[in-house]
């Protein structure tokens, strides 16, 4: 096997649900076979087999991942479904963690959930599959996830994987939703720092800090920054504001480590005319008005990250009926991205994802100089 594939030694231990004992195809090479073809952008494993069983690409495989025989369709959809992803998603984040020396220190972990709706359509699911996930803001890339049925389980979803992660040293932000005592806790005694968006759920919370900034005079002592950004004819200005001036804030004691409040005032300008809208924050760290603006915007990394999942591989119309194999799938598609981003990072490439995916299918080396690039 060529020197370059040191990704796939993180896969080669993934656990199954039940023995097997190998036969001419063992887990970890059909999985090594699906991850390749999501390189191509390949959407499903239908498409993912067809690609295999090509002649060019089968010799590519085995030259280079000793792979030498491609399953038949419905024996890599029962090898798919012998995996446990629990186990999967462990090799996946020991194989984020290999390529983050110094952990997630100073970083932002950007934390949401998103429904695959085709699940919701299909009678051997009991609620639509919903995945949360942590994204390393930054680095846009995928830290970890947790699998739960439906979006009504996501508050303690979150809870159960900040407990798998090591956060230490970073800020987690979050939206409204997960603005709970119970996941400040979590954060707090992970030896990390929390910036949550509050919202009606904690109505008394969100009046008072309204109540707060709303106040001319009290809104003048805060740290307060500005930013205005242009595009074609949508002008947006942003002002944040921050204090750590809380002692008069009623039930902070409930909050682990609360330090901070702020708010964040967005007046978007179109060709429709101007809207305003208020946010407000809390925080375990004592955040100046521009890192509170800062860390609020990169919140929306794990949506990018879940807008491209549809893009790109239309995970939201995948018909697999299988649990095990929607939630592996996703776990491959994000190694993918991850591997994408990375070396479009490392090499300065100016090309989209789609292209970079189109050039893995037409020339499969291609894919080797990814992989190449990630590991050095």
């Amino acid at each position: 096997m060529a020197k370059t594939i040191k990704i796939m030694d993180f896969f080669e231990n993934v656990e199954t649900t039940k023995q097997h004992n190998g036969y001419f195809c063992s887990v970890a090479e059909a999985l090594t076979i699906v991850i390749l073809g999501c390189f191509c952008g390949l959407q499903n494993v239908s498409q993912i087999h067809q690609w295999a069983s090509n002649p060019r690409v089968f010799e590519f495989l085995s030259k280079n991942f000793g792979i030498e025989k491609i399953p038949c369709y419905y024996w890599l959809l029962c090898l798919l479904k012998m995996i446990k992803t629990d186990s999967l998603n462990q090799c996946f984040m020991n194989w984020v963690q290999s390529f983050l020396p110094e952990g997630l220190k100073g970083l932002t972990l950007s934390l949401d959930g998103k429904t695959i709706r085709s699940t919701g359509k299909m009678e051997k699911y009991n609620s639509p599959l919903h995945i949360v996930s942590a994204q390393i803001a930054e680095l846009g890339i995928t830290f970890g996830q947790q699998t739960v049925e439906g979006k009504t389980n996501e508050i303690p979803a979150v809870q159960e994987l900040l407990d798998t992660l090591q956060i230490e040293g970073c800020i987690i932000v979050a939206d409204a939703l997960n603005c709970q005592k119970k996941t400040a806790k979590s954060i707090i005694d992970g030896k990390a720092d929390y910036l949550f968006c509050v919202k009606d759920n904690q109505e008394t919370l969100r009046n008072d800090i309204e109540d707060y900034v709303q106040d001319d005079s009290l809104r003048k002592t805060m740290d307060t920054y500005s930013s205005c950004e242009k595009n074609r004819d949508r002008i947006e200005h942003r002002t944040a504001f921050s204090t750590c001036d809380i002692q008069w804030l009623y039930g902070k004691e409930n909050w682990e480590g609360l330090a901070c409040i702020g708010a964040v005032n967005k007046i978007v300008t179109t060709k429709k005319g101007t809207t305003e809208e208020w946010h407000y924050y809390i925080s375990s760290r004592k955040l100046s008005a521009e890192e509170l603006l800062r860390h609020a915007r990169l919140e929306w990394s794990v949506e990018t990250m879940h807008w491209l999942l549809d893009v790109h591989f239309r995970e939201d119309f995948c018909r697999v009926e299988d649990e095990n194999i929607q939630q592996s799938l996703n776990i491959v598609r994000k190694i993918v991205l991850n591997s994408i981003k990375t070396y479009k990072e490392k090499t300065k490439s100016k090309k989209p994802i789609s292209k970079i995916m189109l050039d893995c299918l037409l020339e499969p080396d291609n894919i080797l100089s990814i992989l190449t690039v990630n590991e050095n």
